[in-house]
């Protein structure tokens, strides 16, 4: 079991600042999700609202239930952090704290458009090269560099930014997933006669039971290997009527999975399968090879997609959703509240449904979802459906918003698929 929260089952109350957010226990089988940056799920003790736990299943990342909690915007954010304690805490070796006190990949650095003499600079610091490589579709270099042997990666970002000034370095961040599930089977109404259609790339664990999958690819150790949380995603994207899904695996059974490097690969790879309409239901913070290679998918016309995470919004702007151009999507319930949980972003576009949802789990049968994570595939899938080659993105923007429902600063340009509530 991962520390945080498996979602918060609550309405808004108003403008309180204090709010009573209820949840029903429920089996860790019957759950989904991840811990860390946006909707990390785990126990909460009841007499200080603080997570707690230990780690059962790094590979699936299942939680167990929670009870009642009492909190605010601020409580969230403090949650957040105690969260990512015990989420490093319990992966001593695989994850470390960053400059930023950020998790990242423990042991290794990231040097941006590497070159002989920084790489041979590098080595004679005590950190040896692991890798070199391109993300070829995307045009981003970088370079793998072990960490000197005992040293913090902290100190080691500060030594070899010291060694190489000027040059771009930075730890390979982790990403979490966004959303939780119960096994609640909660009712919702079918896409009716939305423009159905279209193909959306998943970038989250791996997908099981899909008719929908056209390709599946692999960018951690064990992967790919089957996640509730990728295969609820899947079976949401076929209620809305997506005609093909190709997902790409990121965590498999990795400790340290769902990195920035891992996430740009299969970004990479989703760029080379030509994929209009890519879907992110991860967050963490900025990292510049991501950064870069968002932006270069961008320009190859690719739309990307991503949730705003569920830590409230006194949390850190969430990433990927706020790099400039991505589309930045919050939750909704079913009737058209936005979720108190629901984190920020730099920006915000557009808003969709995010709870008193279900999707079909293989193993699972039929459950009941809530966070962000949900909302970005069900606007993804909607912006699939207008795409078209030889449209430009501004345009395929335009036709969803004709769509889009109740416009607001807490909705952005609308809500879409607000009829999406059950994946198929």
């Amino acid at each position: 079991m991962d520390r945080g929260r498996a979602g918060i089952y609550a309405g808004l109350g108003g403008l309180a600042l204090v709010l009573t957010l209820a949840l029903s226990a429920v089996p860790a089988g019957a759950q989904l999700g991840l811990p860390g940056g946006l909707d990390p799920l785990g126990a909460v003790d009841r007499t200080r609202a603080a997570v707690t736990g230990t780690v059962e299943d790094v590979a699936d990342r299942s939680l167990s239930g929670v009870p009642t909690i009492v909190g605010s915007a601020r409580q969230l954010a403090q949650d957040r952090i105690e969260r990512l304690r015990g989420f490093v805490a319990d992966r001593h070796g695989s994850v470390d704290w960053d400059e930023r006190h950020e998790p990242a990949r423990a042991g290794e650095l990231l040097l941006l458009d590497p070159d002989g003499d920084s790489i041979a600079l590098a080595a004679s610091r005590g950190f040896a090269l692991i890798e070199q490589g391109e993300i070829a579709e995307l045009g981003v270099a970088y370079a793998r560099l072990a960490t000197p042997r005992g040293k913090p990666l902290a100190r080691a970002i500060a030594d070899l930014r010291r060694a190489l000034p000027g040059r771009e370095i930075t730890a390979d961040q982790l990403h979490f997933p966004s959303g939780a599930a119960s096994g609640d089977r909660a009712s919702g109404a079918a896409a009716g006669t939305l423009p159905r259609g279209g193909t959306v790339g998943v970038i989250d664990g791996g997908v099981a039971g899909s008719d929908r999958l056209a390709a599946q690819g692999a960018f951690a150790v064990g992967a790919p290997k089957a996640s509730d949380h990728a295969s609820a995603i899947a079976s949401l994207l076929k209620g809305a009527g997506t005609a093909r899904i190709f997902a790409a695996d990121v965590y498999g059974t990795d400790p340290a999975g769902g990195s920035a490097l891992a996430i740009a690969r299969a970004l990479g790879w989703m760029a080379a399968q030509r994929v209009p309409v890519v879907s992110i239901s991860l967050v963490g913070p900025a990292n510049p090879l991501l950064a870069r290679s968002v932006a270069s998918a961008r320009t190859r016309g690719i739309v990307v997609v991503a949730a705003v995470g569920n830590d409230g919004a006194a949390s850190p702007p969430a990433y990927p959703a706020s790099y400039p151009g991505v589309v930045a999507v919050t939750g909704v319930d079913a009737r058209g509240r936005v979720l108190i949980e629901a984190g920020k972003a730099a920006h915000l576009d557009y808003a969709a449904p995010g709870a008193d949802m279900t999707a079909l789990v293989p193993g699972k049968g039929r459950i009941g979802l809530r966070g962000t994570s949900f909302a970005a595939p069900l606007a993804a899938a909607r912006i699939a459906a207008r795409t078209a080659p030889g449209r430009d993105t501004a345009a395929v923007l335009r036709a969803a918003d004709a769509e889009a429902l109740s416009p607001s600063r807490r909705t952005g340009r609308g809500v879409l698929c607000m009829a999406c509530r059950t994946g198929g």
